[in-house]
């Protein structure tokens, strides 16, 4: 039976999530006995800190733990993010104002979308680049605007390709992710210098995703908002799920400006109702943890890499 009513305008032109029916279609080979080494969404099969997870399961044992917590997050958790930024990517932030714990930094992607992107405004998305810069982009009606990111270019931007799409397009906001998902590149200071002149210049946003920088990266950790310029005209996502093994936990957190950070919140607090404070315990104590753990992990990632 079909259903009663019509689906949204918003749907048409938007498929489940890329991994939903790869999931299914692995699940549906397993069963038929087929061995399936799966080399689609980066899960990360290796635990979390420790003290993280003890962190959860004391908290979680406490009668005064469970009820709603405040939706920017806890000023603990903020603190941590802001002290983790400070020794991972020597940025100062200010951790009453220019931090935003998230659901997993996949959420902000669309909290961020909806609180400065209106229907029909065009948007900066590389191409290849993470699907849901793409499907969250048509879910809020933007103009999905592609720029190549090419071998002959070393897998950055094109800026002489930029300048024409701004001509013709007008965009207000750039996706972009270094180290790069899925060419792997990494993060490079020279050509975030340019992105920030770019943005200045033209009067458009820089969202900068950057879970990976810790994950078997043979260099320095690089932050966009380490660079000079680079707050008034960009905001950064992190997340614990591939640098803390944490994937399932949905922990991540929006750093920028704090007119930005407040954009995102008034649209994140009319969403969700705040993070359960086990989680948020645990997220605390992993951010603390020492370079050695992270050492291990990327050891044994490097391994694997080898073999592959």
């Amino acid at each position: 039976m079909p259903m009663i009513i019509e689906l949204a305008d918003r749907l048409q032109n938007v498929e489940d999530y890329y991994f939903v029916k790869k999931i299914e279609q692995i699940k549906q080979m397993v069963s038929e006995g087929k061995r399936v080494i799966n080399f689609g969404i980066g899960n990360p099969d290796l635990m979390p800190p420790q003290p993280a997870i003890d962190a959860l399961v004391e908290s979680a044992k406490l009668t005064n733990t469970h009820g709603y917590q405040p939706y920017k997050g806890t000023l603990n958790l903020r603190k941590a993010f802001s002290d983790f930024y400070q020794k991972t990517y020597s940025v100062t932030l200010d951790a009453q104002y220019e931090v935003l714990p998230l659901l997993g930094s996949k959420e902000g992607i669309l909290h961020i979308l909806m609180a400065f992107v209106n229907p029909n405004e065009a948007v900066l998305i590389p191409n290849p680049g993470y699907p849901s810069y793409t499907s969250l982009s048509k879910l809020v009606g933007a103009k999905i605007v592609n720029y190549n990111l090419k071998h002959s270019h070393n897998w950055y931007p094109d800026f002489e390709e930029l300048e024409i799409l701004v001509s013709k397009y007008s965009p207000k906001l750039l996706w972009f992710n270094y180290p790069n998902m899925p060419t792997g590149t990494p993060a490079n200071k020279a050509v975030f210098e340019k992105l920030i002149d770019f943005a200045h210049k033209n009067k458009i946003l820089l969202c900068h995703d950057n879970p990976y920088s810790l994950v078997a990266n043979s260099k320095s950790p690089l932050s966009i908002l380490s660079l000079n310029g680079a707050k008034e005209v960009s905001i950064e996502l992190n997340s614990l799920s591939k640098s803390f093994n944490m994937a399932g936990w949905r922990i991540g957190a929006a750093m920028g400006k704090k007119e930005y950070i407040d954009a995102i919140l008034r649209v994140k607090s009319n969403i969700d109702s705040g993070m359960f404070l086990p989680v948020q315990e645990a997220a605390i104590q992993a951010l603390n943890i020492n370079q050695e753990w992270h050492k291990m992990r990327n050891e044994i990632y490097i391994k694997r890499r080898k073999l592959i």
